[in-house]
């Protein structure tokens, strides 16, 4: 999920109630929630390290614990010099590294529920997990965080001048607060139970005769039930735009995307580092080569990116060759042109 989205949930989490555990608790909910996107320093390394590196072991179990304890440590410090304050909690740090937990931890969750995923198992497994069922930036999620934070926000205001107490101004806070959190589970379970049926959909199809090896529904920034469909037979990869209100799918009118056959320009391309990278990140990796005068251009897709009949590829690595199949050039890019129009 996008930064400001990570932002606004720990704000929300601690107006639900854990501000009032420990002092300085809203500046853990806040810093914790991005926290984990520290690994965002390896794009000094270009592109393809950031892909190598970005939700890592930043987003892992053992790396987000190890988060919120240095988070925690560092507040703790920070907060024992601080002048004493009578109108807040006092500093706990049991509280406080519950809380960074909370905050790195949802962070991780949050980036869980989109397509591009994370890897929690590291460093003992690098394998990539999703739920698929949001889209990276979430307009529902951010409308639902912007009402139940602004307005309580804006009544406090107005109430402070008409003299309502402050209590009764905090409960709608706290109220409005729950509402944003309440309705992003919401937003899930309703996208959850769309995606499910979008599998079903893939699922239950032939595709130029052949059944499925595997499926993909990859959701719409707008409307719950609409996805795009990633199916892999034996042979090709297919791809379509379905919803999961319909009754069934046309596979004949999907894009189809035929896998390419052995080559000595795909084989060495394969084995250069941007590739290794690229299809150990890449859930549907198809490949591409073109023949030029200097060589051959490889092209790499993950799918999970694309769009049918799109003139722009999504997540994209290009090897060059010489005629020699020796690399002259490799780069990954998140949005480029089809080299083909």
């Amino acid at each position: 999920m996008d930064n400001v989205t990570h932002t606004l949930v720990g704000i929300a989490i601690g107006q639900a109630g854990l501000k009032r555990k420990t002092r300085f608790a809203m500046w853990a909910l806040i810093i914790g929630s991005n926290l984990p996107d520290i690994d965002v320093v390896s794009a000094i390394g270009g592109k393809l390290s950031y892909l190598k590196y970005h939700r890592g072991i930043t987003h892992s179990l053992l790396g987000l614990t190890a988060l919120a304890a240095i988070l925690t440590a560092l507040i703790y410090a920070f907060g024992r010099r601080a002048s004493p304050n009578r109108n807040r909690p006092a500093l706990s740090p049991k509280w406080l590294f519950v809380i960074c937990w909370i905050a790195t931890g949802c962070h991780v969750l949050m980036d869980y529920t989109n397509q591009y995923g994370v890897r929690p198992f590291l460093p003992f497994s690098g394998r990539w997990v999703a739920l698929d069922i949001m889209p990276i930036v979430g307009p529902y999620v951010l409308l639902l965080l912007f009402l139940g934070l602004g307005i309580p926000a804006v009544l406090r205001l107005v109430s402070q001048e008409l003299g309502v107490r402050k209590r009764d101004s905090s409960r709608a806070i706290r109220a409005g607060a729950l509402f944003s959190l309440c309705g992003i589970l919401g937003v899930w379970g309703l996208r959850e139970v769309a995606h499910q049926r979008a599998v079903g959909l893939l699922s239950s199809n032939d595709y130029g005769q052949e059944t499925p090896i595997r499926v993909g529904a990859f959701p719409s920034a707008i409307s719950p039930f609409d996805w795009t469909g990633v199916v892999e037979t034996g042979s090709s990869y297919y791809l379509l735009d379905l919803s999961a209100l319909a009754a069934g799918i046309d596979a004949d009118q999907a894009e189809l995307l035929h896998k390419p056959g052995s080559s000595a320009a795909l084989a060495a391309a394969q084995k250069s580092r941007g590739a290794k990278i690229f299809l150990n990140f890449a859930r549907f990796p198809w490949a591409t080569v073109f023949a030029t005068e200097d060589g051959f251009d490889v092209y790499f897709r993950d799918l999970r990116f694309a769009s049918p009949n799109s003139s722009m590829w999504g997540f994209v690595l290009e090897v060059q060759l010489n005629k020699a199949l020796q690399i002259r050039h490799q780069s990954f890019s998140f949005f480029e042109p089809s080299p083909a129009d």
